[in-house]
């Protein structure tokens, strides 16, 4: 275990978790069941307009984005071994410019944001560095509802993995995701929210995630952190490939396996809020943990049992990664502002939402029919039941429009049909809520 103490005083206390492994969520991808195949009482809607959440993502501003990502990329570099007491190149200076950032949003806060420092130490091809990740606090509001961690790497590298000194300007890799956390952060300061929420970017992730491996093991584990979901960004602002071909429509969500762990249903759970409320970009759910010999610091956290993914843009161009091409003329703020708006839209749901029912079960009613029932949500208007197929990576589902209906039966709750279940609450807004674990059908 690295290292750590915190420079700036206690850090928030945030409630731990009950018990030593995360609660299980759960969501889906693939449309809704066709109206022949609804149980009674049971609706399709693939898409909710919700005017907050419209309202909050009409607040990301494409000219606050691209202003990070020129300000990170010409401090040169961003290597754990660049300088750190340069006022205008190196680590240092960029983990100066984020921490300004993040204090300026605490300042327009009203008390709500705390901000803080979690130094580390690392040693890195003979150099040894104070490293610092930088964190961002918001306290939620309700008692147990869990923690949120939005996370960017703000380390670049070259070609040269071990040069402190060589040009690593890291645009997209990883001021795309940077600059969308500081966006996040700037929007979401603005309101209470019922979940914690901690926005932490990231040093050292260029090596083998030094900087997430020193927040877990010296900031979240200590304390015992009930973390709902760690949400990271990298390399989020290019539409193009290598080979010219562009997707401005599609953002690729990673999660570590197998189907049923807890960060696939966390993406599972994440494309379906993105599905009903963010029509504006599509998430390619992926079977795999992260490209083939590749890695970034969701893995430090699935690594403990946390549930974690990683956006990434849908065409990745390699040959402009790690090397002085990752330039930002390569990000484009249209596709950067979107896949920004679509995850602000799903952080927003999971932190806002209400909660998902409780007590879920499957009863026996005959004639080869079954009824699944849950306990009613306070102030629900409805319900969304996702159901994962065997073997299945995507899920789908159909919708309760009546608050009052918490019951549903039917013939298809069988496990050579569907293997699991989960259940959101739906807000008297149309705003759709975290899932429950997922349920097992017997």
């Amino acid at each position: 275990m690295l290292a750590c103490n915190l420079t700036t005083g206690d850090p928030p206390t945030i409630p731990p978790r009950a018990s030593a492994t995360p609660p299980a969520t759960i969501a889906m991808e693939q449309p809704t069941l066709s109206p022949e195949e609804l149980p009674t009482a049971a609706v399709t809607v693939v898409a909710m307009v919700n005017t907050g959440v419209v309202n909050l993502t009409n607040q990301v501003e494409t000219d606050r984005l691209m202003l990070h990502v020129d300000t990170l990329q010409n401090f040169g570099t961003r290597h754990v071994n660049s300088p750190y007491d340069l006022p205008d190149r190196g680590i240092g200076a960029a983990f100066r410019y984020i921490t300004g950032q993040f204090e300026q949003i605490r300042d327009q806060s009203q008390g709500r944001l705390t901000v803080f420092a979690q130094p580390f130490s690392v040693t890195w091809a003979g150099v040894d560095s104070q490293a610092q990740n930088i964190v961002a606090f918001l306290s939620g509001t309700e008692n147990g509802a869990g923690t949120i961690l939005v996370g960017a790497h703000y380390d670049s590298t070259s070609i040269d993995f071990d040069s402190g000194s060589a040009f690593a300007p890291g645009a997209n890799d990883n001021g795309s995701g940077v600059a969308a956390l500081i966006e996040m952060a700037r929007i979401l300061s603005t309101r209470p929210h019922r979940t914690s929420i901690i926005f932490v970017a990231f040093s050292a992730e260029e090596i083998q995630r030094r900087g997430s491996i020193a927040f877990i093991n010296d900031y979240m584990l200590p304390r015992q952190i009930d973390l709902n979901a760690m949400i990271n960004m990298d390399i989020i602002g290019s539409q193009t490939g290598a080979d010219g071909s562009i997707d401005d429509r599609n953002i690729r969500l990673f999660s570590a396996g197998p189907n049923d762990s807890v960060s696939r249903q966390l993406a599972r759970e994440i494309e379906l809020i993105a599905l009903k409320h963010a029509p504006n970009m599509t998430i390619q759910l992926q079977d795999v943990q992260d490209r083939s010999n590749r890695y970034s610091d969701h893995q430090s956290f699935s690594d403990v049992g946390y549930p974690a993914v990683r956006f990434i843009e849908s065409l990745e161009d390699v040959g402009r990664q790690h090397n002085d091409r990752d330039t930002i003329d390569d990000v484009q703020g249209s596709y950067l502002t979107r896949a920004t708006q679509t995850i602000l839209t799903v952080i927003t749901a999971l932190a806002d939402g209400l909660r998902p029912p409780i007590n879920i079960a499957l009863r026996e009613a005959g004639n080869s029919l079954r009824t699944l029932v849950w306990e009613p949500v306070a102030g629900a208007s409805g319900y969304v039941v996702a159901l994962r197929r065997p073997n299945a990576l995507e899920y789908e589902y159909f919708e309760v429009d009546n608050p009052l209906n918490t019951s549903i039966t039917w013939d298809s709750f069988v496990s050579d049909r569907f293997v699991g279940l989960a259940i959101s609450t739906i807000d008297s807004e149309g705003l759709m809520g975290p899932l429950s674990s997922e349920f097992k059908i017997p």
